[in-house]
């Protein structure tokens, strides 16, 4: 756990106990050019820069059919957040927030997520723009975005 050097003024933590109500399996790993929080954009850009999304290649098959869409979310495990913090005061902001009333990492699960554009599949290996996470974050899931399933059921009703 980071030590309390970085904290800012008025953030509060709590203590928790070992989590054991739930496991994750990690399907793969996330492969960006950001190597520290400062070189993470504060969200992901579909201008932003290549990465590649890296499954396990035990589980390639569930990848099939993956380019029929062009937007994809990506659920990952920000494993070098805090897990404490109760209230947070905004980079930038000096205003001291609950967890839950913001979007930061630092939170009691840390999970994040993105939606990206697919640029391409090369086998286990989804090439991608649009991500704002650490290079090596370990992949808890991807699906297809909620919009693309909403275009469909749109052209299928204009078609029929």
């Amino acid at each position: 756990m980071p030590d309390s050097a970085t904290l800012r003024p008025g953030e509060t933590t709590v203590e928790l106990p070992p989590a054991a109500d739930a496991q994750l399996r990690f399907i793969g790993r996330i492969r960006t050019p950001f190597k520290t929080r400062a070189d993470c954009p504060r969200q992901g850009s579909a201008d932003g820069p290549e990465c590649r999304v890296e499954i396990d290649p035990i589980l390639e098959p569930a990848l099939d059919g993956i380019e029929r869409t062009d937007r994809i979310e990506l659920l990952y495990w920000l494993d070098r957040s805090r897990r404490d913090l109760l209230t947070q005061s905004p980079r930038g902001s000096g205003e001291l927030r609950g967890t839950f009333s913001l979007r930061s990492p630092q939170r009691p699960n840390p999970i994040g997520t993105s939606v990206v554009t697919l640029l391409r599949r090369e086998g286990p290996v989804l090439v991608v723009r649009g991500l704002d996470c650490l290079d090596g974050t370990p992949l808890i899931d991807l699906k297809p975005a909620r919009c693309d399933q909403a275009e469909r059921r749109r052209e299928a009703a204009h078609q029929g």
